[in-house]
This record gives structure tokens, C-alpha cells and sequence, in this order.
């Protein structure tokens, strides 16, 4: 009796152990789905507000730049996994002619500034009290990206958390 318990415990630490090794090398999902909405071929609702962090941006005065407008909240997981990946796409972008515009989604300013400063957010973000932005685009729920291209026309909308790869693949499939 004392052989098999002490098997079994055995066999149940190499269970917990593999799966712990498991959980902790996985890589997070980051493959958003493409979505039929009903703004794609269409042009974007203009929209402006104000930045978190002070100054205001305009949808309008970006035409001419492709736009990524990714609306996000930071009581959003999924948001938490693509922060960086938005963050390194703006970065490898911005001498490029594209513009990384965040959409505060229903979340409390402070809430969205505390996100924004631990992930080093190098994009900006606006605020959308009410949710009337939200509401224009149809965004049910964060993360939601919408790629807007030159002429400020819907070319993707993206559900769920995008890599940068997802966002490159975008691109150049928008520049051609």
C-alpha cells in the first residue's frame, strides 16, 4: 500500500510538472480573426478627442497615412497581449506614412493611463467618453482593430488580440 502511494505521488508530480513546463513556454494567442464588417470598402468615420496625457488627434488629420485604430481597455486581457505588439508596429511604422491611433473602450481615464505607462505604450490614445467612437465603428467589445488605408476607406477589421506580423500582412496587402 505504501508502494503505491508513494507511485501515484510520483506520477502526479510528473503530471504537475509537465504541465507547469507547459503553461510557462506556450506562447500567447495572438492571431486576431478577420471580420466582414460593415464599414469595410467604406470610409471610416471621422472621429477626434482628446489624448490621454493632454493635445488632441484627428482622424481627419491623418488622411494621406494608413491608420490602425485598435480600440482597447485595460481591464482587458487580450488587450495586456497585444500592447507590445501595437507598440513594436508604431514603432517599425512611424517614418512610414502609418498612423497607430487607441481607442479608450469603455474604461476610466485613470485606468487607461495606469495601462499605458506599464506597457510604454509609443503610440497615442484617445478617449471616448460615452462610447459614441465605439458605437460609430460598432465595436462590441476591446481588442477591435480596424486598418484604414490612404484614402481613409476600412480595409480590415481585426477581432482579438494582432501580432505584429498580422499587422504587416495587413499593411501590405492595404499599400498594394
Amino acid at each position: 500500500m505504501k508502494r503505491t502511494v508513494t507511485i501515484i505521488s510520483l506520477a502526479l508530480f510528473v503530471v504537475i510538472i509537465a504541465f507547469s513546463v507547459f503553461l510557462g513556454t506556450r506562447q500567447p494567442v495572438t492571431d486576431a480573426t478577420d471580420a466582414n464588417s460593415p464599414l469595410l470598402g467604406k470610409v471610416a468615420p471621422s472621429f477626434s478627442g482628446a489624448k490621454l496625457g493632454g493635445g488632441r488627434w484627428s482622424l481627419k488629420a491623418q488622411r494621406g497615412k494608413v491608420v490602425v485604430v485598435n480600440f482597447w481597455a485595460s481591464w482587458c486581457e487580450p488587450c495586456e497581449v497585444e500592447a507590445p505588439n501595437l507598440s513594436t508596429f508604431a514603432f517599425q511604422e512611424r517614418h512610414n506614412g502609418v498612423a497607430v491611433i487607441g481607442v479608450v473602450f469603455n474604461d476610466t481615464v485613470s485606468g487607461a493611463a495606469s495601462f499605458a505607462a506599464h506597457y510604454g505604450s509609443l503610440y497615442p490614445s484617445i478617449v471616448d467618453p460615452g462610447g459614441s467612437i465605439a458605437n460609430e465603428y460598432g465595436v462590441e467589445s476591446p481588442p477591435t482593430t480596424f486598418v484604414l488605408n490612404k484614402y481613409g476607406r476600412v480595409e480590415a477589421t481585426l477581432l482579438g488580440a494582432v501580432s505584429v506580423a498580422q499587422l504587416d500582412a495587413v499593411l501590405k496587402r492595404v499599400e498594394e
